[in-house]
């Protein structure tokens, strides 16, 4: 099976394109440099010419608050671009697996939100995003929603929470908005089993099992580092307003596929790789 893998260079795309090399199987991970998905010609070249049997979409415009004020440019990358990639993949008899986010909901539901659940988001990035998945869905590809993603390869919570706990005596975080942390090597291996698999295009959900807070995710991070997780201190988001509203329930359910393993077990599997600047070694 032949892979292609945009967004390269990103801490998904890279543990994506890991997953994938070790079985021995072609991939082509490119970045925006190699590919701008905003370019249909180029997409349309790329995929005439290497001819890949799936796409992993790891592409994306990710800057949230950003977004706010540069919507129309968010929407280039994380909707028209996307339309671009799923009609070109729909007429090459590609499959297309496309990520996107827990942001195109509200997060006032009581629960976890199913994979058919109304989409409603409630900032420009989660407008976006569901443009991207309406494109996708519309040309009979995949979409796969995640959340609290992080990872060995970039800048993300856990590794702020590591660097925050040797610099600083006290650290105050969010508590009163719930998630379920996930492990960017596991999301890879849920997103290559999809598109090797015989299920149907359509919306799932790829994030860790179980649930907890910023504030509890935090705490476990200085239990890990062996620092007293007292140091971190509970705080509504109200005390860090930012231009982007943030939904306070992410929780999804994985109701359609495969469950990740439960994101406290992810985290101490990833514990010994997380300070290293590339993805891990082995493959689940």
């Amino acid at each position: 099976m032949r892979w292609l893998v945009t967004g390269a260079g990103g801490m998904l795309a890279a543990d994506v394109t890991h997953r994938i090399a070790v079985t021995g199987e072609p991939v082509l991970a490119l970045g925006r440099a190699e590919l701008d998905l905003r370019d249909a010609c180029a997409v349309r070249d790329v995929v005439g010419a290497y001819r890949p049997r799936a796409v992993i979409n790891c592409a994306g415009w990710t800057a949230v608050d950003l977004a706010e004020t540069h919507e129309s440019e968010a929407l280039e990358i994380n909707g028209t671009a996307v339309r671009t990639l799923a009609e070109v993949c729909e007429r090459a008899g590609t499959r297309l697996v496309h990520v996107s986010t827990d942001y195109v909901f509200d997060g006032t539901a009581a629960g976890p939100y199913p994979e058919d659940a109304e989409p409603c988001p409630v900032n420009a990035y989660g407008r976006t995003k569901l443009a991207g998945e309406r494109a996708a869905l519309g040309h009979g590809q995949y979409v796969v929603r995640t959340a609290w993603l992080y990872g060995s390869g970039g800048t993300n919570f856990v590794r702020t929470m590591r660097e925050l706990a040797a610099t600083r005596p006290t650290v105050d975080v969010v508590d009163d908005q719930r998630g379920q942390p996930t492990w960017s090597a596991d999301l890879a291996d849920h997103l290559v089993r999809l598109a090797q698999s015989d299920l149907p295009p359509g919306v799932y959900h790829g994030v860790s099992a179980g649930e907890t807070t910023w504030y509890g995710l935090a705490r476990e991070v200085f239990a890990l580092l062996g620092a007293d997780p007292d140091r971190v201190r509970p705080v509504s988001a109200a005390a860090f307003p930012r231009p982007a509203r943030r939904p306070a329930n992410s929780l999804l359910a994985t109701t359609k596929s495969e469950p990740i393993r439960h994101w406290r077990d992810a985290l101490h599997a990833a514990w010994p790789v997380l300070d290293r600047r590339e993805p891990r070694c082995d493959v689940a």
